[in-house]
Protein backbone atom coordinates (compact mmCIF):
# COMPACT_ATOMS: atom_id res chain seq x y z
CA UNK A 1 0.00 0.00 0.00
CA UNK A 2 1.53 3.30 -1.11
CA UNK A 3 1.34 6.53 0.87
CA UNK A 4 -1.02 8.02 -1.71
CA UNK A 5 -3.28 4.96 -1.78
CA UNK A 6 -3.68 4.80 1.99
CA UNK A 7 -4.23 8.51 2.38
CA UNK A 8 -6.68 8.68 -0.50
CA UNK A 9 -8.73 5.80 0.88
CA UNK A 10 -8.85 7.39 4.31
CA UNK A 11 -9.68 10.87 3.02
CA UNK A 12 -12.45 9.46 0.81
CA UNK A 13 -14.02 7.75 3.81
CA UNK A 14 -14.08 11.02 5.69
CA UNK A 15 -15.53 12.79 2.69
CA UNK A 16 -18.21 10.15 2.19
CA UNK A 17 -19.31 10.37 5.83
CA UNK A 18 -19.54 14.15 5.59
CA UNK A 19 -21.41 14.15 2.27
CA UNK A 20 -23.93 11.48 3.23
CA UNK A 21 -24.84 12.89 6.62
CA UNK A 22 -24.99 16.36 5.06
CA UNK A 23 -27.47 15.01 2.51
CA UNK A 24 -29.58 13.44 5.23
CA UNK A 25 -29.63 16.73 7.12
CA UNK A 26 -30.65 18.65 4.00
CA UNK A 27 -33.66 16.34 3.75
CA UNK A 28 -34.80 17.61 7.16
CA UNK A 29 -34.98 21.26 6.10
CA UNK A 30 -38.54 22.59 6.56
CA UNK A 31 -39.36 19.61 8.75
CA UNK A 32 -37.94 20.64 12.12
CA UNK A 33 -40.04 21.41 15.22
CA UNK A 34 -39.32 25.15 15.12
CA UNK A 35 -38.02 27.74 12.66
CA UNK A 36 -34.77 28.38 14.53
CA UNK A 37 -33.98 24.68 14.39
CA UNK A 38 -34.59 24.58 10.64
CA UNK A 39 -32.04 27.35 10.13
CA UNK A 40 -29.52 25.67 12.41
CA UNK A 41 -29.94 22.33 10.64
CA UNK A 42 -29.48 23.92 7.21
CA UNK A 43 -26.26 25.59 8.34
CA UNK A 44 -24.95 22.37 9.87
CA UNK A 45 -25.67 20.53 6.62
CA UNK A 46 -23.72 23.15 4.70
CA UNK A 47 -20.79 22.69 7.09
CA UNK A 48 -20.72 19.01 6.21
CA UNK A 49 -20.97 19.67 2.48
CA UNK A 50 -18.07 22.10 2.79
CA UNK A 51 -15.98 19.48 4.56
CA UNK A 52 -16.82 16.92 1.89
CA UNK A 53 -15.69 19.31 -0.83
CA UNK A 54 -12.32 19.89 0.81
CA UNK A 55 -11.79 16.19 1.41
CA UNK A 56 -12.84 15.15 -2.10
CA UNK A 57 -10.59 17.78 -3.65
CA UNK A 58 -7.65 16.43 -1.65
CA UNK A 59 -8.56 12.83 -2.55
CA UNK A 60 -8.47 13.80 -6.22
CA UNK A 61 -5.02 15.32 -5.84
CA UNK A 62 -3.74 12.19 -4.11
CA UNK A 63 -5.21 9.97 -6.81
CA UNK A 64 -3.68 12.05 -9.61
CA UNK A 65 -6.20 11.03 -12.29
CA UNK A 66 -7.95 14.35 -12.76
CA UNK A 67 -11.01 13.56 -10.69
CA UNK A 68 -12.46 16.27 -8.47
CA UNK A 69 -15.21 16.81 -5.93
CA UNK A 70 -18.09 16.42 -8.41
CA UNK A 71 -16.71 13.13 -9.69
CA UNK A 72 -16.52 11.62 -6.22
CA UNK A 73 -19.90 12.95 -5.11
CA UNK A 74 -21.98 12.37 -8.23
CA UNK A 75 -20.27 9.89 -10.53
CA UNK A 76 -19.65 6.91 -8.27
CA UNK A 77 -22.02 4.00 -7.78
CA UNK A 78 -23.29 3.02 -4.34
CA UNK A 79 -20.73 0.26 -3.77
CA UNK A 80 -17.91 2.76 -4.28
CA UNK A 81 -18.93 4.85 -1.27
CA UNK A 82 -17.20 4.07 2.02
CA UNK A 83 -19.32 5.85 4.63
CA UNK A 84 -20.52 4.41 7.93
CA UNK A 85 -23.92 2.75 7.86
CA UNK A 86 -25.20 4.98 10.66
CA UNK A 87 -25.01 8.19 8.64
CA UNK A 88 -27.08 6.79 5.77
CA UNK A 89 -30.00 5.66 7.92
CA UNK A 90 -33.31 7.48 7.27
CA UNK A 91 -34.07 10.55 9.31
CA UNK A 92 -37.20 9.17 10.95
CA UNK A 93 -38.60 11.54 13.55
CA UNK A 94 -36.73 14.40 15.21
CA UNK A 95 -35.49 12.22 18.07
CA UNK A 96 -34.00 9.73 15.60
CA UNK A 97 -32.06 12.48 13.86
CA UNK A 98 -30.77 13.92 17.16
CA UNK A 99 -29.59 10.54 18.43
CA UNK A 100 -27.80 9.83 15.14
CA UNK A 101 -26.08 13.23 15.30
CA UNK A 102 -24.98 12.74 18.91
CA UNK A 103 -23.58 9.24 18.41
CA UNK A 104 -21.79 10.03 15.15
CA UNK A 105 -20.50 13.47 16.08
CA UNK A 106 -19.24 12.26 19.46
CA UNK A 107 -16.96 9.95 17.47
CA UNK A 108 -16.25 12.33 14.58
CA UNK A 109 -15.09 15.12 16.88
CA UNK A 110 -12.60 12.81 18.62
CA UNK A 111 -11.37 11.59 15.23
CA UNK A 112 -10.91 15.14 13.95
CA UNK A 113 -9.08 16.26 17.07
CA UNK A 114 -6.56 13.46 16.55
CA UNK A 115 -6.23 14.20 12.84
CA UNK A 116 -5.59 17.89 13.54
CA UNK A 117 -2.22 16.78 14.90
CA UNK A 118 -1.46 14.16 12.25
CA UNK A 119 1.71 14.18 10.14
CA UNK A 120 -0.09 14.94 6.88
CA UNK A 121 -0.27 18.74 6.78
CA UNK A 122 -3.20 19.04 4.38
CA UNK A 123 -5.38 16.58 6.26
CA UNK A 124 -4.44 18.22 9.56
CA UNK A 125 -5.54 21.62 8.23
CA UNK A 126 -8.90 20.28 7.05
CA UNK A 127 -9.46 18.51 10.37
CA UNK A 128 -8.57 21.59 12.42
CA UNK A 129 -11.13 23.63 10.54
CA UNK A 130 -13.80 20.93 10.89
CA UNK A 131 -13.19 20.60 14.65
CA UNK A 132 -14.64 24.06 15.23
CA UNK A 133 -17.79 23.24 13.27
CA UNK A 134 -18.42 19.81 14.75
CA UNK A 135 -17.81 21.03 18.30
CA UNK A 136 -20.74 23.39 17.89
CA UNK A 137 -22.88 20.77 16.15
CA UNK A 138 -22.35 18.31 18.98
CA UNK A 139 -23.09 20.85 21.68
CA UNK A 140 -26.33 21.75 19.93
CA UNK A 141 -27.45 18.13 19.44
CA UNK A 142 -26.47 17.21 23.00
CA UNK A 143 -28.67 19.95 24.40
CA UNK A 144 -31.59 18.58 22.40
CA UNK A 145 -30.90 15.03 23.58
CA UNK A 146 -31.00 16.16 27.22
CA UNK A 147 -34.15 18.17 26.55
CA UNK A 148 -35.90 15.19 24.94
CA UNK A 149 -34.62 12.52 27.30
CA UNK A 150 -35.42 14.51 30.44
CA UNK A 151 -38.66 15.91 29.04
CA UNK A 152 -42.12 14.43 28.84
CA UNK A 153 -42.86 10.72 29.19
CA UNK A 154 -43.49 10.54 25.45
CA UNK A 155 -40.30 12.36 24.42
CA UNK A 156 -38.27 10.21 26.84
CA UNK A 157 -39.70 6.96 25.49
CA UNK A 158 -39.34 7.89 21.85
CA UNK A 159 -35.73 9.04 22.14
CA UNK A 160 -34.94 5.95 24.22
CA UNK A 161 -36.19 3.82 21.34
CA UNK A 162 -34.12 5.90 18.90
CA UNK A 163 -31.02 5.30 21.00
CA UNK A 164 -31.61 1.55 21.05
CA UNK A 165 -32.09 1.55 17.27
CA UNK A 166 -28.94 3.50 16.41
CA UNK A 167 -26.60 2.19 19.10
CA UNK A 168 -25.85 -1.01 17.22
CA UNK A 169 -24.33 0.93 14.31
CA UNK A 170 -21.71 2.60 16.52
CA UNK A 171 -19.52 -0.52 16.55
CA UNK A 172 -18.45 0.24 12.99
CA UNK A 173 -16.70 3.43 14.14
CA UNK A 174 -14.05 1.37 15.91
CA UNK A 175 -13.76 -1.63 13.61
CA UNK A 176 -10.47 -0.61 12.01
CA UNK A 177 -8.68 -2.14 9.05
CA UNK A 178 -5.31 -1.86 7.29
CA UNK A 179 -5.98 1.74 6.21
CA UNK A 180 -6.76 2.82 9.76
CA UNK A 181 -3.67 1.00 11.03
CA UNK A 182 -1.51 2.69 8.39
CA UNK A 183 -2.84 6.16 9.21
CA UNK A 184 -2.20 5.60 12.90
CA UNK A 185 1.27 4.20 12.38
CA UNK A 186 2.63 6.41 9.61
CA UNK A 187 0.69 9.65 10.11
CA UNK A 188 0.16 9.74 13.87
CA UNK A 189 -3.54 9.22 13.22
CA UNK A 190 -6.33 8.17 15.59
CA UNK A 191 -5.97 5.17 17.86
CA UNK A 192 -9.42 3.61 17.47
CA UNK A 193 -9.07 1.56 20.63
CA UNK A 194 -8.41 4.64 22.73
CA UNK A 195 -11.16 6.56 20.92
CA UNK A 196 -13.68 3.81 21.70
CA UNK A 197 -13.15 4.18 25.44
CA UNK A 198 -13.28 7.98 25.35
CA UNK A 199 -16.35 7.92 23.11
CA UNK A 200 -18.18 5.58 25.43
CA UNK A 201 -17.26 7.59 28.53
CA UNK A 202 -18.45 10.80 26.88
CA UNK A 203 -21.70 9.32 25.60
CA UNK A 204 -22.51 7.61 28.90
CA UNK A 205 -22.02 10.89 30.75
CA UNK A 206 -24.39 12.63 28.33
CA UNK A 207 -26.99 9.86 28.61
CA UNK A 208 -26.91 10.21 32.37
CA UNK A 209 -27.79 13.89 32.03
CA UNK A 210 -30.59 12.95 29.64
CA UNK A 211 -31.88 10.28 32.10
CA UNK A 212 -31.54 7.70 29.35
CA UNK A 213 -30.34 4.12 29.97
CA UNK A 214 -27.30 2.81 28.15
CA UNK A 215 -28.44 0.26 25.52
CA UNK A 216 -27.56 -3.34 26.24
CA UNK A 217 -25.10 -3.99 23.45
CA UNK A 218 -21.37 -4.65 23.11
CA UNK A 219 -19.40 -2.33 20.80
CA UNK A 220 -17.09 -5.23 19.98
CA UNK A 221 -19.89 -7.35 18.52
CA UNK A 222 -20.35 -6.51 14.84
CA UNK A 223 -22.39 -8.14 12.12
CA UNK A 224 -23.37 -7.40 8.53
CA UNK A 225 -26.42 -5.49 9.73
CA UNK A 226 -24.23 -3.19 11.80
CA UNK A 227 -21.14 -2.76 9.66
CA UNK A 228 -19.86 -3.02 6.11
CA UNK A 229 -20.20 0.54 4.86
CA UNK A 230 -16.45 0.98 4.52
CA UNK A 231 -16.37 -2.10 2.29
CA UNK A 232 -19.15 -0.74 0.07
CA UNK A 233 -21.88 -2.91 1.62
CA UNK A 234 -24.68 -0.48 2.32
CA UNK A 235 -28.19 -0.64 3.72
CA UNK A 236 -31.28 -0.76 1.52
CA UNK A 237 -31.77 2.98 2.10
CA UNK A 238 -28.53 4.09 0.50
CA UNK A 239 -29.46 3.51 -3.14
CA UNK A 240 -32.44 5.84 -2.82
CA UNK A 241 -30.31 8.47 -1.10
CA UNK A 242 -27.65 8.69 -3.81
CA UNK A 243 -30.22 8.39 -6.61
CA UNK A 244 -31.83 11.59 -5.38
CA UNK A 245 -28.50 13.26 -4.65
CA UNK A 246 -27.02 12.41 -8.05
CA UNK A 247 -30.12 12.98 -10.17
CA UNK A 248 -29.19 16.43 -11.49
CA UNK A 249 -25.63 15.47 -12.43
CA UNK A 250 -26.79 12.27 -14.13
CA UNK A 251 -29.53 14.12 -16.02
CA UNK A 252 -27.28 17.05 -16.98
CA UNK A 253 -23.69 15.76 -17.22
CA UNK A 254 -21.07 18.36 -16.44
CA UNK A 255 -23.18 20.54 -14.15
CA UNK A 256 -21.11 22.14 -11.39
CA UNK A 257 -21.77 22.83 -7.71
Amino acid sequence: MTVEDALQSYVLRLGDNALVIGQRMIERVAGEPELEEELANANFALDYIGQARMLYSYAGELEGKGRGEDDFAYLRDSQEFRNFLMVEQPNGHFGDAIVRQVLFESFYLLQLEQLADCADTRLAEIAARAVKEISYHLRHASQWLIRLGDGTDESHQRVKESLERYWRYAAEFFDGDDVDDWIQRECNGPDLGALAKTWRDNVEALLEQATLPIPDDNLDQTSFSRAGGRQGNHSEYFGFLIAEMQHLQRAFPGANW
